[in-house]
């Protein structure tokens, strides 16, 4: 029977094989690729697992025919459910419904539900028959027109845009799912976008794409490539590449300043995969370049970045970015897709840490504990309260991306490199790869006890390399057992340990990962800090007066109600004699404030339905904190 869970693209799948030397000592070889894919990793019990939960039921309550009705219209056929609300009656309509396949195909790769493989079985279907409708290869929820506006730079709400996202849904439909109609129906409308594209000259198809938010053609265009083999869909790719956003990059110029922050950064991504495929390294100057600008000089504590979606200010300058509308939470989906292509290039344990602080406290923050609802902008600015979608009546960019952060978090936790296996990711999970009788266990009690343990399940004993991340945030000396025999072993901060060896079926391997208390402060205003502790940001519980559902659903901010007054937070030496943790059952601190009491520091994505801060101003603050 064919495994439909498996993954078809190079890409992504997991290559494996068996291997023997001439001494017949097994080795385990996970072949060529970088990353494991999500159909062999298994969420344990915790957060990204409980996130998972409420995320597959959501993609469960939506009616596909209320998702598809807009696609049916435009094909001239007769909608089979009236409409969503929200963004679907907008012109950027439909570009939810690609979000929805990409999430329901990873969600059954990630978990086996079966009703996920269905609902990909009967969008591709139905989407089919859409664009046999429409007779030229065309499929999207809104008219050709959307695209005559854009060509001539007339205003319109970004076509590309959509079609990237419905590409990128019916593209993961065929990795995840196998899903042969899905990937005919992409190649199709490829070749629509490339007769339109091709009567355009150089100089129109720039003047269109400095006019229009593409979102990320050149990366899906690629996929497609990969995916295919047609040149048609690479050389198209290129086109797509806006010299206005990249020809400063190349240059290593930082000239972000007043730039679209989640129209640049899926760009980078398309270029970051062209490299992967054609090898010119320009490509690999320009991903490189904007990730180290962007993550060092334009982020915020949380890993999140933007203001109003845009950078308003220049690098380092950070400060002034605090506000109610920061924080975007598509730009911290599409730097987490980022980070990972970079990761391949050059297996730097810089890339993991920042993809730990991201996906901590920039992802699952931004998912309700109990609607399961996800956010637009994550409010850095202190006193305000966090904001979510509604059921039916949203479908914001941030609410697509959303729905997929919690179908593919199995993809950050471990990585593969020929015979080596790395954990990036302290996440309780399990890996399992059948054909090899391999399978590893985590459970990470990080943030309770700063223990991982880790359990080998092998049919035969195989040598491999096994690597552990030695986070940034360590405050001391890490500590590593083998079957309860200390290992001895030095590693810095933000680097690998390796540990290889024949390993045989029950090994166990024991982590103690040391965390401490410390500040993050602004390089603009170093009086102004957050609290950390280990990899997680800590907010300050600010109460909930007068927040109700109307102010926290159905907004992209909290504007429906001012900040309130957020005191001063006041240093008496060592951060550790300051804050203190009254508790070891609870991950909870309290801080002196300047108005003479205490405030409660909780870990932010622990933190909803009230009012929080993250950044403080210290009084007395002193470098030795």
């Amino acid at each position: 029977m064919l495994n439909t869970r498996s993954s078809l693209a190079p890409l992504l799948i997991l290559l494996i094989c068996l291997g023997c030397s001439q001494n017949k000592t097994h080795v385990i070889s996970f072949g060529d690729q970088k990353a494991t894919a999500i159909n062999h990793v298994k969420l344990l019990n915790g957060p990204f697992k409980d996130a998972q939960i409420r995320d597959l039921q959501y993609l469960k309550n939506l009616n596909p025919d209320r998702l598809l009705a807009n696609f049916r219209l435009t094909a001239g056929l007769v909608p089979k459910s009236e409409s969503y609300k929200g963004w679907e009656e907008r012109e950027l309509r439909g570009h939810f419904t690609g979000h929805y396949l990409s999430a329901c195909s990873m969600m059954w790769a990630a978990t086996g539900d079966t009703t996920m493989l269905a609902r990909v079985r009967y969008v591709t279907k139905e989407l089919k028959l859409c664009q046999d409708a429409n007779g030229d290869g065309y499929i999207s929820a809104f008219p050709r027109e959307f695209i005559d506006r854009v060509e001539n730079a007339n205003k319109v709400w970004a076509p590309y845009y959509t079609i990237h996202k419905i590409l990128a849904g019916l593209t993961d439909a065929f990795v995840w799912c196998g899903d042969s109609v899905a990937l005919n129906i992409a190649c199709k409308m490829g070749d629509w976008i490339d007769s339109r594209c091709s009567h355009l000259t150089e100089v129109q198809m720039q003047n269109m794409l400095d006019h229009t938010e593409q979102g990320g053609m050149n990366e899906v265009l690629y996929n497609l490539f990969s995916l295919t083999g047609n040149r048609v869909y690479s050389d198209l790719a290129k086109r797509f590449y806006q010299n206005s956003y990249f020809n400063p990059l190349v240059n290593h110029k930082d000239s972000l300043k007043g730039q679209h922050v989640n129209s640049f950064i899926p760009n980078v991504i398309g270029v970051a995969r062209g490299y992967e495929l054609t090898g010119n390294p320009k490509l690999r100057t320009i991903a490189e370049f904007f990730w180290k600008t962007v993550i060092d000089s334009r982020c915020f504590v949380t890993g999140g970045t933007s203001n109003g979606e845009i950078w308003g200010s220049d690098s380092w300058h950070i400060h002034s970015e605090l506000g109610p509308s920061s924080h975007e939470s598509c730009c911290t989906y599409n730097l987490l897709k980022l980070t990972r292509h970079l990761w391949q290039w050059n297996h730097d344990a810089a890339f993991s840490d920042y993809y730990e602080i991201a996906l901590w406290n920039g992802i699952l923050p931004t998912q309700h504990p109990i609607s399961g609802m996800t956010m637009y902008y994550v409010p850095m600015a202190p006193g305000y309260y966090k904001t979510f979608s509604t059921p039916e009546s949203s479908f914001w960019c941030c609410t697509g991306t959303g729905i997929e952060n919690f179908a593919k978090s199995g993809e950050c936790i471990y990585s593969v490199d020929k015979d080596e296996l790395y954990i990036d990711q302290y996440i309780s999970s399990e890996l399992h790869i059948d054909s090899l009788g391999f399978s590893l266990k985590m459970v990470s009690g990080l943030l309770e006890n700063e223990n991982i343990e880790v359990a080998i399940g092998l049919l035969k004993p195989l040598e491999f390399s096994l690597n552990f991340r030695i986070p940034a945030w360590v405050a001391a000396d890490a500590q590593i057992k083998v079957n309860g025999k200390s290992v001895d072993f030095s590693a810095s901060p933000s680097s690998y340990f390796k540990i290889r060896r024949r390993w045989s079926n029950g090994d166990k391997i024991s982590v103690i990962l040391p965390m401490t208390l410390h500040l993050n402060c602004m390089p603009d205003s170093p009086d102004t800090c957050a609290v950390m502790y280990g990899p997680i940001v800590l907010a300050g519980l600010l109460g909930n007066t007068g927040l109700s559902e109307k102010f926290i659903y159905g907004h992209y901010g909290p504007y429906e109600s001012k900040p309130v007054k957020v005191p001063d937070l006041v240093s008496k030496g060592l951060i550790q004699s300051w804050i203190l943790r009254p508790s070891k059952e609870k991950l909870l601190f309290k801080a002196p404030v300047n108005a003479g009491d205490s405030i409660v520091l909780v870990p932010f994505y622990q933190l909803f339905d009230q009012r929080y801060s993250i950044y403080w101003r210290i009084d007395n603050l002193r470098k030795s904190d």
